[in-house]
């Protein structure tokens, strides 16, 4: 039983360790990722943008 206990400890430990390590900054390829959306996002605002003065222009 204390065999049983001390693996599970261990095994929790790892996967402790490893959630830390998953939580470093971000890469160049998140990074580039962020910048697409932020570009898609501020395309489809300008997008709708225009088409609300396109359509205040034709009333």
């Amino acid at each position: 039983m204390k065999m049983y206990k001390g693996i599970l400890a261990t095994l929790f430990s790892i996967f402790l360790l490893m959630g830390v390590a998953a939580c470093q900054e971000k890469g160049t390829a998140e990074k580039a990722g962020e910048a697409i959306d932020d570009a898609a996002a501020d395309m489809a605002d300008k997008a709708e943008d225009a088409a609300d003065e396109i359509k205040k222009k034709m009333e």
